[in-house]
């Protein structure tokens, strides 16, 4: 039987620009600390819309209104864009256990690798039986497996060694979209259309479909914390939403905003804070799961349109869509 516990917490008021830093608060005697914005200026018409950040320290993204990936030097600013080819549109990239990005291309109806070092396209067309399904994220389970999801209502799987690739139908239909895999193993994807949260095991390709205590939420996307629970961001409602497979509880949070909150993006960084954009308010916002307070970061531009974020330790990425750039949150504490 699962529980719902709504927490309204007040934002921090700040003002924010390029390379400027917002000092954090202090609650319950838990420091957020300081951080600093830096943005960078894509090739005119990129149209960004996920973002990964990679070891290297380079940075992929995929130019969805282009048709190509980019990578970004953040120490230099400078773009390379590498062509995924004719009526492509890609969606989603992760980087892979390979080391290579991994792009979920919803022109080319397919999954496209990049080789980091030649640039060379491995490309996985959808079967033929499955000529338009809006592809959108992807993950790698613990076999290096990688499932996507598809947002006219499929879910699949592509097996990079032998290049199998499996697509399933999704219930009740339209609307899979963020996709990630838990510390245990399960890989899990949100639906935007249906409002739900899908487990799915990995060994049959079964989907449980788990309801937040929010009736049309429209869960947006997903990813775990350290300890497997399983965060959400609801994009309809403006709330974030836990869900621990231990216990089967859920929780939910009310976004601070000026008004009706629009959570699109969310993702928990290594020290499980948990991040999300607000499109309301034009900014990212974190949550502190040990206080349940909130601190919000205004965005450097007007209008930014984050649609996803993901970091590495001490850096929070995001894809400005609305603006044709790339943004940096990066921690000043040490």
């Amino acid at each position: 039987m699962s529980r719902t516990a709504f927490a309204i917490a007040l934002s921090l008021a700040v003002a924010a620009c390029t390379g400027q830093t917002q000092q954090g608060a202090s609650f319950n005697g838990h420091p957020l600390g300081s951080y600093a914005f830096q943005e960078y200026e894509l090739p005119p018409g990129s149209g960004p819309h996920d973002v990964a950040p990679a070891p290297d320290g380079f940075v992929w993204y995929t130019a969805q209104q282009a048709g190509y990936l980019g990578k970004l030097d953040p120490a230099t600013g400078k773009t390379r864009s590498i062509a995924l080819g004719a009526r492509s549109a890609p969606h989603g990239v992760i980087v892979g256990p390979d080391g290579a990005p991994w792009i979920t291309d919803g022109g080319l109806n397919a999954i496209v690798r990049v080789d980091p070092k030649s640039e060379e396209l491995s490309i996985y067309p959808l079967p033929p039986d499955r000529p338009a399904e809006s592809l959108n994220t992807a993950t790698f389970d613990f076999n290096d497996i990688l499932w996507f999801t598809g947002q006219s209502g499929v879910f699949g799987r592509l097996d990079p060694k032998s290049g199998k690739m499996d697509v399933f139908d999704a219930p009740l239909g339209a609307g899979p979209y963020g996709m990630s895999t838990s510390p245990a193993g399960d890989v899990y994807y949100a639906s935007l259309a249906h409002s739900y949260l899908g487990r799915i095991d990995v060994e049959t390709a079964e989907v449980t479909v788990l309801d937040p205590p929010t009736p049309n939420q429209g869960a947006r996307r997903v990813w775990p914390d350290s300890s497997g629970r399983m965060w959400i961001s609801e994009w309809n409602v403006g709330q974030l939403g836990v869900y621990d497979p231990k216990t089967e509880d859920w929780f939910e949070w009310l976004l601070p905003a000026s008004g009706p909150a629009s959570a699109y993006a969310v993702f928990v960084d290594d020290q499980d804070l948990v991040w999300l954009s607000n499109w309301r308010d034009n900014s990212l916002t974190l949550f502190d799961p040990s206080t349940e307070r909130f601190q919000v970061f205004e965005l450097p531009s007007s209008r930014a349109n984050v649609r996803q974020i993901l970091g590495r330790p001490g850096e929070i990425w995001a894809a400005e869509s609305g603006v044709n750039k790339l943004v940096v949150l990066r921690s000043n504490t040490p």
